[in-house]
């Protein structure tokens, strides 16, 4: 089961990074305005369009990764921790409050402290 978990985290740690590296590459919607009116070089790799449905359908099916990793890790973390029945204070021990021959004696009322002229 720990094994699992395991491997559970680990695709998920990696998705995350992977997604954000390729959330960091795209454009903007706003990046083919520039382009179209002769600022920078709209060549890439993958062509004119062709980076944006690849980046943008990588981005969809790791993020789909993410989410169904992150609720199996859920799943089974509430699954392994449900405790036995019975509280969860039981196995707490009460310690015995100091003893009243310790602690310092309190007067009864408040009229003895107060000075007589």
């Amino acid at each position: 089961m720990t094994v699992m978990l395991t491997i559970l985290l680990a695709v998920q740690m990696l998705s995350a990074v992977a997604m954000m590296g390729l959330i960091l590459i795209q454009h903007g919607k706003g990046a083919d305005m520039g382009a179209a009116f002769g600022s920078g070089g709209s060549g890439s790799l993958f062509g004119a369009t062709g980076s944006a449905n690849f980046l943008s359908r990588t981005t969809a099916v790791l993020a789909t990764l993410f989410f169904v990793c992150t609720l199996l890790l859920a799943y089974f973390g509430m699954a392994r921790t449900q405790a036995p029945s019975g509280s969860v204070l039981q196995g707490v021990t009460v310690s015995t409050p100091a003893t009243a021959a310790s602690a310092p004696a309190v007067p009864a009322s408040g009229a003895a402290q107060i000075p007589a002229n």
